[in-house]
């Protein structure tokens, strides 16, 4: 059962249309944005930014436009805090798989398919249109606009658990957390896929700096030399699979993440000759290895009809409560199909647990 904690009484910039703070002697020499971020609770540092940029925030001088300004003891600043503005996107009525939710975020069970943040192509049906009409008035003014906080994405036709904040505080505290990608030991996140072949260690990683491709901006690519960012891939085999001449064909594995650059898991595993099996994209080379299959598991990977790609497992720590919160999501149906074709039996959906 979920509980509360206390909070320590703080502004609460949502309820107030202004506020008057004064510098005290532990804030000399602080940057204005910096100081004023320290003491409006629920405001990020980039909000604050926009509104000094735009003539919200005045001193004894008048206006001020000057986000580095080092601020003095004594000096007392007004910052004006305007109403959130409507969402950009409209809200629509998509079914959601709602895990969990609280007044300061919300986890979701992504079906493939769906993507998560409005584009060119896809300016409606997206999961932020869904939460603007499933939130409702729950949502607060992130960055100044009433929408739901993306901290993390999942490609369009990648399934499973993705977090998102309600309010300010929350997707502050996330963001923090995702920066960071567990090196804190705060946020956890696995994903389930199945895969072409079988890795030679049953455990390792994978690393290797990720880039937009050269020849093709629609892609990500491993990129040569100090170009790209770096990206580190963990990874254990659960499973191993024979096609019908007995040799190895597929595997099932479980994937950390040390980092999260665009399409990681599916760049590093096609660069190490393990592409996730349906990847139209990474996986195009290996399509010839489907006749390799016998005809119950090439029927259930047409059937698939995307990446075998499943984000199976997200734990946090709640930004607000501090509260450790830990999710576990089963392979959707269709992965679950290609699985037990592949091995030929009736198996659990859920990813094994990870072994210490």
């Amino acid at each position: 059962m979920m509980t509360g904690v206390t909070m320590a009484s703080h502004t609460n910039a949502k309820e107030a249309s202004g506020q008057k703070l004064t510098v005290l002697a532990a804030d000399a020499g602080v940057r204005l944005d910096r100081f004023l971020a320290g003491r409006l609770q629920g405001v990020t540092r980039s909000r604050i930014q926009a509104l000094i940029r735009s003539g919200h925030v005045t001193g004894r001088a008048g206006t001020i436009g000057d986000v580095g300004l080092r601020v003095k003891p004594g000096e007392a600043y007004h910052i004006e805090l305007p109403p959130p503005a409507p969402a950009g996107p409209e809200g629509e009525a998509i079914p959601l798989a709602v895990v969990y939710e609280d007044e300061h975020l919300i986890v979701i069970d992504k079906p493939a398919g769906l993507v998560v943040h409005p584009a060119a192509g896809h300016r409606s049906g997206t999961l932020v249109n869904a939460l603007i009409a499933h939130c409702g008035t729950s949502l607060s003014g992130i960055g100044g606009v009433k929408r739901p906080g993306i901290v993390h994405r999942l490609d369009k036709d990648t399934s499973g658990l993705l977090v998102v904040a309600k309010s300010d505080a929350a997707h502050r505290g996330l963001a923090e957390q995702f920066a960071a990608h567990g090196a804190d030991a705060r946020l956890e996140r696995a994903y389930a896929a199945l895969c072409w072949g079988v890795p030679e260690r049953r455990r390792g990683s994978i690393e290797a700096r990720v880039a937009r491709s050269e020849t093709n901006r629609t892609r990500m690519a491993v990129a040569r030399g100090e170009r790209g960012r770096r990206a580190v891939t963990r990874y254990e085999v659960l499973e191993t699979f024979a096609g019908p001449s007995g040799k190895p064909i597929a595997s099932l594995l479980e994937l950390r993440l040390e980092t999260g650059r665009t399409h990681q898991i599916r760049v590093h595993l096609a660069h190490v000759g393990h592409p996730v099996m349906g990847d139209p994209i990474y996986g195009a080379g290996y399509k010839a290895s489907a006749g390799k299959l016998d005809a119950k598991a090439r029927t259930a990977l047409d059937e698939l009809g995307r990446q075998a790609l499943h984000a199976a497992e997200l734990a946090f720590e709640h930004p607000i409560t501090g509260r450790r919160l830990r999710f576990t999501s089963p392979l959707p149906a269709a992965i679950a199909r290609l699985r037990q074709a592949l091995s030929g039996t009736q198996g659990p959906d859920k990813i094994k647990p990870r072994r210490g």
